[in-house]
């Protein structure tokens, strides 16, 4: 609709048309079609001809204008140059054209424009109560200031209906060295010349400082990411080409190992840019990731679909002189074979462009629906306006909303942001049901508001991709080739177990909404909906066990926690964790330690922590690998993080989390340690690197550990007293233990199987609303109830490939867990050092270096049974095998 597009400076001539557009969106009846309106706050007009003729006269202005190709007007934005800063004013896009993307063009160009002035900064004012506005500026790197000033007593510039004020915003500039476009050519389809002289880019260096080096945080700018990419990937394709065309005969060390090093580069300058765009994603960033994203995508196909390269790794895979290698040298082999033929090695040319292109296509969708998630959890919040929309909330959850609405500068008492850490304590505990449907609508639909952050076409066209893609590679669906190289084998097995737990845990809900209804009913609702399950839910608890989870979170430290989760990984593997803090980081957030062989002082590797929720930081708790493990050419330790969403709650006063939260906490800490514990040859195979069914085995496993009487009773201490959290509280712990299975179990399972079934579909098109509306239906989804993940959010199947078609993997590894920690329970306790070497030995330690289901088998002498998770779920064990 606005391809055509042309930003530039306004004249004289262009006023009446401007005075027009900029009225007509901030003021009268029409200006409410938009959102920007103030038609409620201000009487009278926003400018007048004289005014705005008088500001575009003025020394160091100028006023953009955004014009179609027919000549209309449909925004502007005034500049005033003074001193080392930028005023920008009256941003304005008329009422029908909002919601286009032409606000953000014009922040764009006006950006720009401050540059190229040598601007150091932009300044704003906003009025104080316009929060929608505030927000939308702050999601594009803008940040209140603090200072305050009057609103102007002047009519040319409205009639306050109450009393106003300004806030003042700022944002701080970055420039580019080399911006080669004059003022008079700003239109919409330039870009901004984010070249930096290779030479001087920090990300390309070799990681320097203590450890082995480090990421070079502290130097890193969002304007390096595209040059260091581009040079990466090049330097990447340069050192493929040679082994590619190697004259020698293929061998393991001139063409597998060869490979293992060709990357070094461009992995350490992807893995700092991943962690911006989950950590750090900026309105200046998302511009970055629009643009590189297919083209990493495309860099990929061409090392994949290089002939000669597939052909010598071919001839090592075959070769005779296979069997002399090592067995992990072996494995390697097969993983590079099995990974370039199962991504089109083999497809002739003209299947290899389209797949090409698919995947690029597909890198397009993944950033744009993560981006739209992300707008949402960002942008959407309820405010709680007075002290009746606190009703029933504990003292610790009031003091998240009222610190959260301190933090945001909105006038109430209190906020509930769109991410799960806010909603959650929200809906269990607030006794306005009103207000609890409010959040609950708000969190399930996000990516599902229509307009530009909507997410269903997005996912519709990624579904069809994945089809054709599968298709071209030979495969029946998108699933049957995810699923090839998991233990699961087969999508028919993966449904299979899924649906084996899926009806007593229906059977389940049944039951604890039953045990609902009786306390619902005396208040009057006469049906459960989704907005109650948590809220009657914890008072079933209360009344059942006489546990109140508000009294349990007294004694859930997160820093008491993080030690016990240190604690525990040097009971089970022998690690000790020292904080550093000679280490650069992206965020004032982020902690660093140092970890430690306890009986050899061996290094092993370092731990990031970045717990706290913030602007620009993805929802959720997760795992990464900086830096992987590797011996080949000399000892390379391991730098992982753990990166999570906890609340801030008052200063000075310690974070308190859920029990849920706190299990959240030693799952992704088993990731970390499955990364530190690596001890294999070739870096590709190391840590977290196995089999997706596989990965979430140790991390799930040591949330065991949370609940066992050595941590809580040395380190779940009441955040006043700093005593131990008391026995019998601990033994009403485990007696719920198996509360509340049917919610989880079945949430849980209907996002497994609607992302299996959705993927099973082919090629037709599908609607994601209908499809998961029906779909549920057909499998008997309870009604108070929804999935945990709706698909217009469901970042893990459309932000990726990862966990597409692989959601069923937590329930397979669980399957694992739950008869592993068996291993312990039956040899002693949790703790028993034998039990414990060998989970080192077999599982964590190991890798890919062997397959899965022989890794396990080593460890445990058998294979899993099923009948450890029904048990841990509470659910009968009759007939599930």
């Amino acid at each position: 609709m606005f391809d055509d597009l042309t930003i530039s400076a306004a004249t004289i001539s262009d006023v009446p048309q401007l005075v027009q557009l900029v009225n007509s969106a901030y003021r009268g009846e029409s200006s409410k079609k938009g959102w920007t309106t103030e038609a409620d706050l201000l009487g009278g007009i926003r400018i007048d001809e004289t005014s705005l003729t008088d500001l575009i006269k003025r020394p160091g202005a100028c006023l953009l204008k955004c014009t179609n190709n027919r000549g209309e007007f449909l925004g502007c934005v005034y500049l005033h140059h003074y001193q080392d800063e930028m005023y920008l004013g009256m941003l304005t896009v008329s009422p029908e054209s909002q919601a286009s993307g032409i606000g953000k063009q014009l922040l764009e160009a006006s950006e720009e424009y401050a540059r190229q002035e040598d601007c150091k900064a932009i300044t704003m004012t906003v009025i104080s109560i316009r929060n929608e506005l505030i927000a939308w500026y702050e999601r594009r790197g803008f940040h209140l200031t603090g200072e305050k000033q009057p609103f102007p007593n002047d009519p040319r510039f409205g009639i306050p209906k109450q009393p106003l004020e300004f806030v003042v915003m700022k944002k701080k500039l970055i420039h580019n060295k080399h911006t080669n476009q004059g003022k008079e050519h700003i239109t919409q389809s330039r870009t901004v010349d984010t070249m930096t002289d290779a030479h001087d880019n920090p990300l390309l260096k070799r990681w320097e400082g203590p450890y082995g080096g480090v990421p070079p945080f502290d130097s890193v700018e969002v304007p390096q990411f595209k040059p260091a990419l581009e040079a990466a990937m090049a330097d990447n394709l340069d050192k493929v080409k040679q082994i590619a065309s190697n004259a020698e005969a293929p061998t393991f060390d001139n063409t597998i190992a060869a490979m293992e090093r060709a990357d070094r580069t461009f992995r350490n300058v992807h893995i700092v840019y991943n962690i911006w765009s989950a950590n750090m994603n900026s309105p200046e960033f998302q511009l970055v990731e629009r643009e590189m994203g297919p083209k990493i995508a495309a860099f990929s196909d061409q090392i994949i679909q290089n002939e000669q390269l597939f052909q010598r790794i071919e001839a090592v895979y075959q070769s005779p002189e296979k069997a002399k290698l090592t067995p992990e040298q072996q494995r390697l082999t097969w993983h590079y074979y099995n990974n370039f033929v199962r991504a089109g090695a083999k497809l002739n040319a003209a299947d290899k462009a389209r797949l090409s292109q698919i995947n690029q296509q597909l890198a397009r969708q993944f950033t744009r629906f993560s981006q739209n998630v992300l707008a949402d959890e960002s942008e959407q919040y309820v405010v709680l306006q007075n002290e009746a929309d606190l009703e029933g909330l504990p003292q610790s959850a009031r003091d998240v909303v009222t610190a959260a609405v301190a933090a945001k500068k909105i006038t109430g008492v209190g906020i509930i942001t769109n991410t799960r850490s806010s909603v959650a304590p929200f809906l269990t505990y607030s006794s306005r049901r009103d207000l609890r449907e409010k959040v609950w609508r708000m969190f399930i639909s996000r990516g599902d508001n229509g307009g530009e952050h909507d997410n269903n076409a997005i996912s519709t066209e990624i579904l069809q991709l994945r089809a054709q893609r599968a298709q071209l590679l030979g495969y029946p669906t998108h699933a049957h080739w995810r699923l090839e190289n998991t233990m699961a084998k087969t999508p028919e097995k993966a449904m299979e177990l899924m649906e084996a737990v899926w009806k007593p845990a229906v059977a389940r809900v049944q039951e604890e909404v039953a045990d609902m209804q009786q306390i619902a009913s005396k208040d009057g609702v006469n049906k459960i909906e989704p907005w109650d399950y948590s809220y009657y839910g914890e008072k079933v608890r209360k009344a059942k066990y006489d546990l109140d989870q508000d009294e349990v979170k007294q004694y859930l430290q997160l820093e008491q926690l993080r030690e016990g989760m240190f604690w525990v990984a040097g009971e089970l593997f022998g690690f000790s964790f020292t904080l550093v803090s000679n280490i650069p980081v992206y965020h004032p957030d982020v902690r660093v330690w140092d970890v430690k062989d306890k009986t050899t002082g061996r290094h092993v590797g370092l731990w990031y922590f970045d717990p706290y929720t913030r602007t620009g930081k993805k929802s959720g708790a997760w795992m990464n690998a900086y830096r992987r493990q590797e011996q080949m050419d000399e000892p390379i330790t391991t730098i992982v993080s753990n990166n999570s969403n906890f609340v801030k709650g008052k200063p000075g006063e310690p974070v308190l989390i859920s029990w849920d939260d706190a299990s959240t906490l030693f799952h992704e800490f088993g990731h970390a340690l499955h990364g530190l514990s690596s001890n294999v040859t070739y870096g590709s195979l190391a840590g977290t690197a196995v089999f997706r069914d596989y990965v979430e085995f140790p991390s799930q496993l040591l949330e065991h550990w949370l609940s066992t009487p050595e941590v809580l009773q040395r380190f779940a201490l009441h955040y006043k007293t700093g005593k131990p959290i008391p026995k019998d509280l601990v033994e009403k712990i485990e007696k719920a233990s198996t509360f509340q299975q049917g919610f989880a179990t079945t949430e849980y399972l209907a996002s497994g199987l609607i992302d299996m079934k959705i993927h099973l579909a082919g090629t037709q098109k599908i609607d994601p609303d209908a499809f998961e509306r029906e779909t549920l239906a057909q499998l008997g989804m309870p009604s108070e109830l929804v999935m945990r993940h709706r698909l217009p959010h469901f970042l893990h199947i459309f932000s990726s490939d990862s966990y597409s078609a692989g959601y069923y993997s937590y329930l397979w590894s669980d399957v694992i867990t739950a008869d592993a920690y068996g291993a312990f329970t039956e040899a002693g306790g949790p703790y028993d050092k034998v039990v414990a070497r060998r989970l080192y030995e077999y599982v964590f330690s190991v890798g890919n270096t062997i397959d899965p289901t022989e890794s396990y088998r080593l460890f445990r002498g058998r294979d899993a049974k099923i009948d450890g998770l029904m048990q841990k779920r509470g659910f009968p064990i009759n007939n599930v095998h």
